[in-house]
């Protein structure tokens, strides 16, 4: 019985040896990355939730009656915070001393409560009692979303120092 293609002893390739150029196939010109992975994806999505809770919360909480101007305000201080923690994290990052990250880490995390507070007081004088529990309700929903992602995703990555 003759001996199959892959059975064939003499068909079988030899390990290349360093310089061995019989074998070596082209090299492609550009590397191409692959989209993004499912996890990438999900890292993402779970980044931005509390943004996605809020706008996606906002059609049927004005429907059921919520003031506008309540839900406005505290939406517009959310995203406002969190446009400034992401500035601030990339700011942050550059100071190369310890201390010096950490006192302004406390400093920019207490300014963003404090702007959080004076959203909800300004939308409960300028609209009144409801507009100020929306805020605050809005406010509280957002921030315990993504308490709730911080806790989930486990501590920060560490910084390599070079």
């Amino acid at each position: 019985m003759p001996l199959s293609h892959s059975e064939d002893p003499s068909r079988v390739r030899q390990p290349r040896e360093v310089g061995d150029t019989r074998y070596s196939a082209p090299e492609p010109a550009v590397a191409v990355k692959a989209g993004p992975t499912f996890a990438e994806r999900a890292v993402v999505l779970l980044r931005y939730l509390d943004v996605a809770v809020v706008v996606i919360a906002m059609a049927p909480a004005l429907a059921l009656g919520a003031p506008v101007l309540g839900y406005v305000l505290a939406a517009g201080g959310w995203f406002l915070q969190r446009g400034l923690a992401e500035t601030d994290r990339r700011w942050i990052g550059r100071l190369a001393e310890p201390r010096k990250q950490l006192g302004v880490s406390l400093f920019e995390a207490f300014g963003r409560i404090w702007l959080l507070a004076g959203v909800i007081i300004i939308a409960g004088v300028a609209g009144g009692r409801r507009d100020g529990l929306t805020a605050a309700l809005v406010i509280f929903g957002a921030y315990s979303v993504a308490f709730v992602i911080r806790v989930i995703s486990g501590p920060p990555r560490r910084r390599v120092v070079q």
